[in-house]
């Protein structure tokens, strides 16, 4: 089983939300599948933290995944692996799943400072948005490293290797 310290339940990433808040540090959320990670992902994951002092990672579930209609085949990555190399990077704080197909749960109970999507989420499509303007916070929807995506790798390694 693939465990790390910042790969919490609901329950667990609230307590520690708030823990942190009392010492008065910000909290930021994003959320996506991260398939694969790429380049594109590890940017986009340090400009987040950046923004504030603890970075919130919503993680979709496998089933989520399977309901974002990016075929049979995905996730690629179980749950327990893209949870557990996400929590290997130095910019994300907590990872925490969520089993909807949207993280509208997460960002209702954690209500963080800042809300982060991908540039290719127009901000006023971001799921939370609201929550989190109603409550003083701030939403961004950061620029790509254009060249970089998951689907995009995996058509790559799909041809290279002549997969259809």
């Amino acid at each position: 089983m693939l465990t790390h310290p910042k790969m919490c339940d609901k329950e667990t990433a609230k307590k520690r939300i708030l823990a942190c808040r009392e010492q008065g540090k910000k909290i930021v959320f994003t959320n996506g599948c991260f398939d694969i990670l790429h380049v594109g992902h590890v940017d986009l994951l340090e400009r987040a933290k950046a923004l504030g002092d603890i970075l919130v990672l919503g993680l979709n579930s496998d089933e989520s995944v399977k309901n974002q209609g990016k075929g049979d085949d995905r996730p690629f990555n179980p749950y327990e692996a893209r949870a557990f190399v996400l929590a290997h990077l130095e910019s994300v704080d907590i990872v925490v799943p969520f089993h909807e197909d949207t993280p509208i749960k997460l960002i209702e109970e954690f209500v963080p400072d800042i809300l982060v999507k991908g540039g290719d989420w127009d901000i006023e499509k971001i799921v939370g948005k609201d929550i989190v303007q109603k409550n003083g916070g701030q939403v961004f929807s950061l620029p790509l490293i254009q060249g970089y995506s998951t689907t995009g790798l995996a058509n790559k390694i799909a041809k290279t290797h002549k997969i259809a």
